[in-house]
């Protein structure tokens, strides 16, 4: 199970996202790839493609990551931001940016106390909370205005 978080932007963008469309799942979450990194991966496999129509989704960013790091999230404070915004009144992009910010600080500035929290399973670790906390910050940066969705 994962924490799908969503930003959809009340006007399409100005461009269709550029990505490859090939997606994978690494180390609990979904990631876009190369071409080139799939061709390493998978040899002679020829991928699935996701592609969608510009101007029809106004879905402008999407991510998710594992369960199992909510409780690193908890202990960084940004775990109600992720999980429950609106829960504490977040709704806009733009209301997630000083939450996101102050818990990727509290990330950064003690790494081993947070890798303590890595999960057993080994299904999901900091690295992966920090470069998800990082995507969707940066989302959040250039899509302020964005609508916030949780699927939990």
């Amino acid at each position: 199970m994962s924490l799908d978080v969503y930003l959809y932007a009340d006007a399409p963008p100005t461009a269709p996202n550029s990505g490859s469309g090939i997606f994978i799942r690494r180390n609990g979450q979904t990631v876009e790839i190369s071409r080139e990194e799939w061709d390493r991966a998978f040899p002679g496999q020829e991928p699935v493609f996701l592609t969608a129509e510009y101007g029809i989704n106004t879905c402008v960013f999407e991510s998710n990551i594992t369960h199992n790091l909510g409780k690193m999230a908890d202990a960084a404070g940004i775990y109600q931001a992720l999980w429950r915004p609106e829960e504490i009144g977040l709704s806009r992009a733009k209301e997630l940016i000083d939450p996101l910010r102050l818990g990727l600080e509290r990330l950064h500035a003690t790494p081993d106390s947070f890798k303590t929290l890595n999960p057993p399973n080994g299904w999901g670790d900091y690295d992966g909370l920090v470069r998800f906390v990082e995507g969707y910050l940066g989302a959040c940066i250039q899509y302020p205005e964005a609508s916030v969705r949780v699927s939990r």
